[in-house]
């Protein structure tokens, strides 16, 4: 492992020796399969001579609903929150870290530690960054690949990269793990939370580990860039709990962040989709294995951990979706659900097979943690939503979804209009189609001219 001290003194960056993850055989490989491209050297992508860029792949087959059996083929990776294109760019997977770090509730963590990567060269003055953040079930690989043999780019590869709508030419682009990731068992992914250990006691934290907020994925994120040279930021742009950031990005540090996009996301987080969270984390309380979150060294609550995936996966999709995709097709055509509990529909199937999948790297208690600091959220964790929002003073992009059953689109509108109140700019874009909150992941290149031009002013 390569350690490289920093100027600052606020921490140091290691390389992973080994980012590559773990190959299983996996429901996804048929489709993933097709999208297999050419692989670049890293030197290549760092210095823009990479321009073979597929084209719009998963967007013609999600608009395509006549082929329904090629929908049904890819649905397993929009499942996952797959990326809508390929990226044939080899990454190395770093990480940060802080000799200690205080939260916003003042509690003192000792040696932080967060995964991150990035696109493209910071120039000489340091200021033609870009920072994505990620989304509640997601990580920093938005684009690349960590290896010739990784069959599966980063989330937002269609619009990051040479030549792209992010342009990797142009930007130095940064995407880095929260703290409390929900991957914390990926090797890719490095984080601090209950999973980690407490230097205190050389014990895994488990439920003393102090609660954060997005504020606080904020504030390390800052440590972070700031460590890296840069100077400012020309936009901070992320989806769903990533447009959490970066709203905060915009309300704390002002004179950082230039721009912001905040993608199907808003200022808060309304009473539903609280009510939504604490309905997602039931089935991780109420297994027995998860024990009050002291597990680690015994079962962890994987049922648990499952029926939560299943949750978070259908309910950020959209009903139209479902029937569209799956109707009311039995499982096996020669077991009829009204004959026997066990026959089942191939929506249910469908959902156990992706929820298993994904439940492999998520920790129990960092789903719960990451829950509680989605439900706190409100622009500026302050008084009020029109105070947090009063403060923003860069100019703001909103992208949502308009069958977004997460956060609605009024209520993104209700943003951009508390955002304009004082006479700070702001513009929206409305992605359309019927994969509900997911298009914000899956439908992004809709708005890749919107994007482009907000970059340009």
């Amino acid at each position: 492992m390569k350690i490289f001290p920093l100027c600052t003194g606020i921490g140091k960056i290691k390389i992973l020796e080994n980012p590559m993850r773990e190959s299983r055989p996996s429901p996804f490989r048929p489709w993933r399969e097709a999208l297999t491209c050419s692989t670049v050297s890293r030197d290549s992508i760092r210095h823009g001579r990479n321009r073979n860029t597929p084209q719009g792949f998963l967007s013609r087959f999600v608009r395509d609903f006549r082929a329904k059996r090629r929908l049904i083929s890819i649905t397993f990776l929009i499942l996952a929150h797959g990326p809508a294109l390929a990226f044939d760019g080899i990454l190395e997977k770093q990480v940060f870290e802080m000799p200690t770090y205080t939260t916003v509730g003042g509690k003192v963590l000792n040696k932080v530690r967060v995964g991150w990567e990035s696109y493209g060269k910071l120039n000489k003055s340091g200021n033609n960054a870009i920072l994505i953040t990620h989304a509640f079930t997601g990580t920093s690989h938005a684009a690349g690949r960590y290896s010739t043999d990784d069959k599966r780019p980063g989330y937002w590869d269609s619009i990051i990269g040479s030549g792209k709508v992010i342009d990797t030419d142009k930007y130095f682009v940064i995407s880095s793990d929260t703290l409390v990731n929900l991957n914390a068992h990926d090797p890719n992914v490095a984080t601090t939370g209950p999973a980690s250990i407490n230097p205190a006691t050389q014990k895994p934290y488990g439920m003393d580990f102090p609660l954060v907020t997005i504020r606080d994925f904020v504030n390390v994120q800052k440590a972070l860039v700031e460590s890296l040279g840069i100077t400012s930021l020309q936009a901070v742009m992320g989806a769903s709990m990533g447009a959490l950031q970066a709203i905060e990005w915009a309300n704390a540090y002002p004179e950082m962040a230039k721009r912001i996009i905040p993608v199907i996301g808003a200022g808060e987080v309304n009473a539903f989709l609280i009510a939504h969270l604490d309905i997602w984390t039931g089935p991780i309380r109420l297994d027995p294995k998860w024990n009050g979150g002291d597990y680690y060294d015994a079962e962890p609550p994987v049922d648990g951990i499952r029926e939560a995936m299943k949750m978070t996966t259908l309910f950020a999709r959209h009903w139209e979706w479902t029937d569209e995709t799956f109707g009311r097709a039995w499982a096996d055509n020669d077991k009829d659900p009204a004959a026997a509990f066990e026959n089942k529909y191939k929506i249910q199937v469908a959902l156990e097979d992706i929820a298993r999948e994904r439940s492999k790297n998520v920790d129990a208690n960092h789903f719960l943690y990451l829950a509680k600091a989605c439900q706190n959220f409100v622009a500026g964790h302050g008084a009020s939503l029109a105070e947090g929002l009063a403060a923003i003073e860069s100019p703001v992009l909103l992208i949502y979804a308009a069958d977004d059953l997460l956060f609605f689109p009024e209520q993104v509108q209700q943003t951009k209009r508390l955002i304009e109140a004082d006479g700070t700019p702001a513009e929206h874009v409305e992605l359309t189609g019927k994969l509900g909150h997911v298009d914000g992941i899956a439908s992004i290149e809709q708005a890749a001219d919107a994007i482009s031009g907000f970059l340009r002013k």
